[in-house]
């Protein structure tokens, strides 16, 4: 336990968060991932008639202890807080945490909003130079302090919608200089934003124009890569995971796997795109080289679900993708049921403009027949092992870093239960442990 000593000789705690009715634990065990109907134990820690349930949270920002206030303040009787925050009777859940997102970029796309709508594919905008070209054009002509402009608000709303972790991907420069200008301003906004980033390189999200697909292949291969690499080796860049978008029209299962394995021996984890328009087994091919993670998979097979399952890759589910251009929805129920860890991510990007993972959970629920307390599971504990954070992220444990959401209700599914309407149920969002927002009424 990290306490501190003021000079007065009185003991210190950063945070005291006290009168919750119910603390939504998710984990209890110390497991990083909970199978199968394991997702639906939340490990509610439930206060009483006469006393809520409190956390205390240590100097360095992490659990020190949950239990009902009578427990936790006599445990710490005499300690200094350097803040109290009374629940009043509401809830509080982990922080949570977005497996998925592309929020570097400038200009939008609400200009083919009506098309989509209107029925065209995503492949149809694509190929007729909207889609992500049309980002890429916008995004390579933008400066890094354009771009910074454009994404510390974008990451300020994912904080407001309870987000503590987010993976952050590149992929609207699709050549060298873009890609690192991408990945540097990921890198600028670190100290500028509560979030914790989680940074990935995808220079291989569309084939540029004028290039072939094995053109493309071998530019990120050996020009990309190697610069990102140099990146890391400097510690200018802290990129954690390589991307494909491997899909009919992009990148092929062969050279997928080529642009996954050169990031692999350059020490990269694999987490990316598959199986998201055509059943190309792309899953299958990612869980032969124990894929960390694995995102889409609307069309994934039942080969590629077995194979998932028997590595341990994530599969990380964009209900809101599947939800704007009307794609069958990712079988997550299959996925549960074979032993799949499922995890859940806003997958956004100018295409798919969803910044709440509150809102992401109550469209797995009713389009995916997810229960709440398996998507809140996907939506922390598991996005967390996606992103190699579970050890320290995604569940109320002790020793955990103190990522904090305070729900005003008197359970804790209201979160969800309340469509769009996370400004009014959150009341804090806390950041190992320190409180990064605060509902103004």
């Amino acid at each position: 336990m990290s306490e501190r000593e003021s000079s007065g000789g009185v003991r210190e705690m950063l945070l005291l968060v006290r009168g919750a009715s119910q603390v939504v634990r998710v984990a209890g065990g110390g497991e990083r991932v909970k199978l199968r109907e394991a997702m639906r134990d939340l490990a509610v820690v439930s206060g009483t008639e006469d006393e809520g349930v409190s956390i205390a949270v240590d100097m360095a920002g992490r659990i020190a202890s949950v239990g009902l206030d009578s427990e936790v303040c006599g445990a710490y009787g005499g300690v200094r807080w350097g803040r109290v925050v009374d629940v009043g009777g509401g809830c509080v859940v982990p922080g949570l945490v977005d497996a998925h997102t592309h929020p570097v970029w400038a200009g939008d796309r609400v200009h083919e909003f009506a098309l989509k709508v209107s029925g065209a594919t995503y492949m149809e905008v694509h190929t007729a130079g909207g889609g992500i070209h049309y980002t890429v054009q916008q995004t390579r002509a933008a400066s890094e302090d354009l771009l910074l402009s454009l994404l510390l608000p974008r990451l300020q709303r994912m904080v407001r919608a309870g987000t503590t972790l987010v993976e952050c991907k590149s992929g609207y420069g699709l050549d060298v200089e873009s890609e690192l200008k991408m990945l540097r301003v990921l890198e600028r906004a670190r100290p500028l934003t509560p979030l914790t980033i989680s940074s990935t390189f995808c220079g291989a999200h569309s084939v540029p124009r004028g290039l072939t697909a094995e053109e493309a292949t071998r530019l990120v291969v050996e020009e990309q890569l190697p610069k990102v690499v140099e990146g890391r080796q400097a510690w200018e860049l802290h990129v954690e995971s390589i991307d494909v978008f491997c899909e009919a029209g992009v990148f092929d299962v062969s050279q997928s796997r080529r642009i996954l394995e050169a990031g692999r021996k350059c020490g990269l984890r694999l987490n990316f795109h598959a199986d998201e328009l055509h059943a190309l087994g792309g899953a299958e091919m990612g869980a032969a080289l124990g894929a960390e993670a694995i995102s889409h998979l609307e069309e994934i097979s039942e080969k590629g679900i077995a194979g998932m399952a028997q590595v341990g890759s994530v599969g990380v589910i964009l209900p809101t993708t599947a939800h704007l251009l009307r794609l069958p929805p990712p079988p997550a129920r299959k996925m549960i049921e074979a032993g799949v860890p499922v995890a859940l991510g806003s997958d956004f990007n100018p295409n798919a403009h969803c910044l709440s993972m509150p809102l992401v959970m109550y469209l797995a629920c009713v389009m995916l027949e997810m229960s709440p307390n398996e998507a809140l599971t996907a939506a922390t504990l598991h996005a967390a092992h996606a992103l190699n954070r579970a050890r320290t992220h995604g569940s109320i444990e002790e020793g955990k870093m103190a990522d904090l959401v305070v729900i005003d209700a008197p359970r804790w599914e209201h979160l969800i239960y309340q469509v769009g309407g996370t400004d009014h149920v959150i009341t804090h969002v806390i950041k190992e442990g320190k409180v990064v927002h605060q509902r103004p009424y």
